[in-house]
């Protein structure tokens, strides 16, 4: 069964990109416009990988992963930071902040597909 991975990008083109490469790939995906349609979404139906928008409106990615953290029973979901905010410190944040990856805008497809496949390869051990 191929794994499901919600993405949550308030921007209607970046969900398209994101969708098409991941099913292009083989996995299912789910889609969320802001980040409260994210908690809710992975609260309901736990995927397997969230892509996480940090600038989207009702709720940022940032207050969405202290949601998903703050809940044991999704606490542990791989949480991939895809954003516009590219600088070293932006990255370091995120990844201090807990995201387990972070990938800046634009990205290659290539680069997405390895973050994904490492996270999930890494959560299914545990």
């Amino acid at each position: 069964m191929p794994a499901i991975i919600l993405i949550a990008d308030d921007y209607d083109d970046t969900r398209e990109l994101l969708r098409l490469m991941l099913q292009a790939a083989g996995y299912t995906t789910r889609e969320a416009r802001n980040g409260r349609e994210c908690v809710t979404a992975a609260r309901q139906n736990t995927p397997d990988l969230i892509l996480i928008d940090l600038s989207m409106p009702e709720l940022d990615g940032w207050g969405v992963l202290k949601e998903l953290r703050a809940d044991e029973r999704i606490s542990g979901l791989p949480c991939i930071a895809v954003t516009a905010f590219a600088s070293d410190a932006d990255r370091t944040h995120a990844l201090e902040a807990g995201f387990n990856a972070y990938l800046a805008k634009p990205f290659r497809s290539k680069d997405l597909l390895a973050t994904v496949e490492l996270l999930l390869a890494n959560s299914h051990k545990q």
